[in-house]
């Protein structure tokens, strides 16, 4: 093969399956890599174990001792650099501080590399368990890393055009969907199931819907389920909640008959990378959506899914598809055409496969 011995360093905040961000932009290409001939190996900054007590309420002493050892690891890992023939950096090379890292890469072990990032990390967003360490972040440090990149792929147009700003050879690399890993079950039996999946920092986005929930219930008979790692605790009598777990995300998610994305319209939602609705369009389910950010990319409006932003949109989309069993197979069959087509990992990997190939 053309690219035997050729080597892969992956740089990446979380240990290898923690993170969707990773997960989903470049984990599910490792296999397919390998088959083409290339070898790689994985550095994330946080280990398990770190990565186990960084959510975690308080512990701000283990947590200090594990930022200080990954700090060790990654100036370790600088002295192995030269080996690579690609470095892949994600997000970041180190999770807070300076891009010290990136620029021993670059500007003293002149090492090119390809910067991948989703969302608009540039904004401060952080979790109420790190708030004390949120300083730390340097969030505006992305742009100087994206100055320095070699190629720049971004998950989103909104993304992409803020990236072009900093860097010229920046590329449009949506986060994808293996179809082998979201396969839709039989129709299921029972009440017909509204459903919502997310972390604790995107359930914000469900409050503004408890009085359509609440209205719609009083009219018709279905549950609205949660996927979460943390229960959002919403006024509905009808809201049934499931601990996200990577081992049953997938069955889970085939409980859910329309699935649902409310965003903002704000700088942040906009650097989203339609990925909740992406989960619900590949088993096949009806969706409605705001129509923010890279939604807009995604959906076409009544074919595919539906849009709604007001009180009324949202109330009278959800009970076109309560009603409307066969709109709903109609949507989700366009649904998962859509992400075959054009958001799975086959209808991209010969693209993410270019990147190591200049």
């Amino acid at each position: 093969m053309a690219n035997s011995g050729k080597h892969i360093f992956f740089l990446a905040p979380y240990p290898k399956g923690a993170a969707p961000s990773q997960r989903f932009r470049f984990e599910q290409y490792l296999d397919y890599l390998k088959e083409q001939g290339f070898n790689y190996s994985f550095h994330p900054f946080y280990d398990q174990k770190a990565w186990e007590t960084l959510y975690a309420q308080g512990k701000t002493g283990v947590k200090l001792f594990h930022l200080l050892r990954s700090f060790m690891r990654r100036t370790l890992l600088m002295f192995q650099l030269h080996r690579a023939d690609y470095i892949f950096v994600h997000r970041e090379m180190s999770h807070v501080g300076p891009p010290i890292f990136e620029w021993i890469t670059t500007k003293v072990l002149r090492k090119k590399f390809i910067y991948d990032f989703d969302d608009a990390i540039w904004l401060p967003n952080y979790s109420e368990q790190n708030a004390k360490f949120q300083k730390l972040k340097m969030y505006k440090k992305v742009f100087r890393i994206m100055r320095w990149a070699n190629q720049v792929t971004a998950g989103n147009t909104f993304l992409c055009k803020k990236a072009r700003e900093f860097n010229p050879h920046v590329q449009f690399l949506p986060t994808t969907i293996d179809l082998h890993y979201h396969t839709a079950e039989a129709k299921k039996e029972g009440k017909l199931t509204i459903g919502w999946t997310g972390s604790h920092t995107t359930a914000k986005y469900l409050h503004d819907l408890v009085p359509v929930i609440q209205e719609l219930n009083n009219k018709y008979d279905f549950d609205f389920l949660v996927i979460s790692n943390e229960n959002p605790g919403l006024d509905l009598p009808n809201l049934k909640y499931i601990p996200w777990e990577k081992n049953s995300e997938i069955k889970d998610l085939n409980l859910i008959d329309i699935g649902i994305m409310p965003l903002e319209d704000s700088v942040w939602t906009h650097g989203k990378c339609a990925f909740k609705i992406l989960q619900y369009m590949a088993l096949s389910k009806a969706c409605v959506a705001s129509p923010v950010g890279a939604n807009l990319t995604v959906i076409k409006e009544g074919e595919n899914a539906l849009f709604a932003q007001s009180e009324k949109e949202w109330y009278d989309a959800l009970e076109k598809l309560i009603f409307d069993e066969n709109l709903r197979y109609e949507l989700g069959e366009n649904a998962f055409e859509t992400v075959k087509n054009h958001y799975s990992v086959v209808a991209n990997r010969e693209k993410y496969l270019s990147l190591f190939q200049k």
